[in-house]
């Protein structure tokens, strides 16, 4: 590992700033209410998208800003807390939050300590590494975030947002916007199926869960799903000593094409916010339909183990307690006995969960009342997702009720079916980042258009002093040519 390698890209990205003339000012008018100062912008999360969106809000001088996360420092986002996969699923040559800058991508940043013939031998990029390079990334961009702080509640007051905090930063701000860059659950909450209700949490567990896989060892474990979080939780019960894991899989075989992959491109990032609504949601629902299917790498970390088993056709109608263990009871007449079970049914987005947001959560503005999708293309996920303006604002769904949603930024997975995937996946979050900036910008500058019209009238800084002609008369007219 070159450490003076690191120094060295860090003095080039400094430069690359310097040239840009980063940072620039700050050009938004002061605010205060009551003699108290108001922030301009309050981030939610330090994660990726919330360094992403900070970094961009900054590039456009929207400086005077507050970014807080509720997690210790190094432990924002999913990456070494439930995040289970070996390595990223991403290609490692993506720009990801890099924001245009080269000296600020993982590439750069891993060739600078390993070298190229190290990267040039790297495959994925390994979870834990993805993290050291986003600390990496808040250092040397100087990223102000307000560890150990978690945003309660949000009011509107007057056209602010009071924002109510707890933990080390415990009291009240004032903000103008609001960004929620709050990850895969930031409009959600972990998915529970409801045949585990009324189950002791002694034996069952969500893939998001804190879990205690060293307590699993000689355990008979069973995973609900085959997306990538249950089979990274499948490997982590093997590889603690599980006595076996069994995938319960709903579908009647593996998806094998990841759908998305194949049309991934700049057109389609930046095009996908224009489209009707028809196709916006034959898009997102095709996907959903078809599923993800988990990496390659980490389904073989699964099935190299002969106690991993793999069940299709097997839809969870119940499960019960029965002594020490559960039943858990399929749609197809079978049983199955285990002593734990893992849920990798991921999250669900549904505003109503977010409490954030008191009773104005029942107000946001959702896809199924928007929209109406054509027979076989019904969908009730993503009629939950928000209906978003083009912006990432919230929007209400009665006029007048709750318009101080449109001052509060949607930077998280919840955004998907309304702008697609620019704030949660590492291919597009430095175009999302971009957009953000920019239409927060747009925002803040015709909100305050009064006192901009009048620094325009009051400026007063001459470039010319006076000196630099001399007035001149024009030459009389002889008669001869006035004739």
């Amino acid at each position: 590992m070159n450490g003076h390698g690191l120094e060295a890209l860090e003095q080039r990205l400094a430069r690359d700033l310097e040239d840009l003339c980063y940072p620039p000012a700050n050009w938004v008018p002061p605010t205060a209410q009551d003699g108290a100062p108001v922030v301009d912008a309050v981030i939610v999360g330090g994660g990726m998208c919330g360094l992403v969106a900070w970094l961009a809000l900054s590039k456009a001088g929207i400086r005077n800003v507050r970014i807080i996360d509720r997690n210790p420092e190094g432990q924002e986002g999913p990456w070494v807390t439930y995040a289970r996969m070996e390595t990223l699923r991403s290609p490692k040559t993506l720009t990801g939050p890099a924001s245009g800058l080269p000296a600020l991508t993982f590439q750069a940043w891993y060739r600078a300590q390993f070298g190229q013939d190290a990267w040039d031998s790297l495959d994925k990029i390994p979870r834990p590494m993805w993290m050291e390079y986003l600390s990496w990334y808040r250092r040397v961009m100087r990223i102000p975030v307000e560890n150990g702080v978690a945003l309660d509640r949000v009011e509107p007051e007057g056209a602010l947002l009071r924002l109510h905090l707890s933990g080390a930063g415990q009291g009240t701000v004032l903000t103008r916007k609001l960004v929620m860059a709050t990850g895969r659950d930031g409009t959600g909450a972990p998915q529970i199926p409801a045949f585990v209700n009324g189950i002791s949490r002694a034996f069952w567990a969500h893939s998001a869960d804190p879990i205690d896989f060293a307590a699993l060892k000689g355990k008979r474990v069973a995973v609900v799903g085959v997306g990538a979080s249950a089979v990274d939780n499948a490997a982590e019960a093997l590889e603690a000593g599980a006595a076996e894991v069994r995938h319960l899989i709903r579908r009647a075989k593996m998806p094998t094409v990841n759908k998305f992959m194949g049309i991934g491109s700049y057109g389609f990032t930046c095009g996908f916010a224009g489209m009707s609504d028809e196709w916006r949601w034959r898009f997102m629902n095709y996907s959903f339909a078809t599923q993800t299917p988990p990496p390659r790498g980490s389904t073989l970390r699964v099935s190299r183990h002969p106690n991993a088993y793999f069940h299709f056709g097997k839809a969870v109608s119940s499960v019960r307690q029965d002594g020490q263990g559960l039943v858990i009871s399929f749609a197809d007449g079978t049983r199955l006995e285990t002593d734990f079970l893992i849920l990798g049914t991921g999250f669900t987005v549904d505003p109503l969960s977010r409490t954030e947001f008191g009773a104005a959560a029942d107000d946001i503005l959702l896809w199924r009342d928007v929209y109406t999708p054509p027979p076989g293309e019904e969908s009730r996920d993503l009629g939950l997702f928000p209906y978003l303006n083009p912006d990432f604002t919230f929007r209400e769904k009665v006029p007048g009720r709750s318009d101080w949603l449109r001052n509060v930024y949607c930077f998280n997975y919840g955004s998907t079916v309304s702008l697609g995937k620019t704030s949660g996946d590492i291919p597009a979050v430095s175009v999302g980042g971009e957009w953000l900036g920019r239409e927060m910008a747009r925002k803040l500058y015709l909100e305050d258009i009064d006192t901009h019209w009048q620094a325009l009238q009051d400026y007063a800084s001459p470039e010319l002093q006076g000196d630099e002609w001399q007035p001149s008369e024009l030459p009389a007219v002889s008669a001869v040519h006035a004739g």
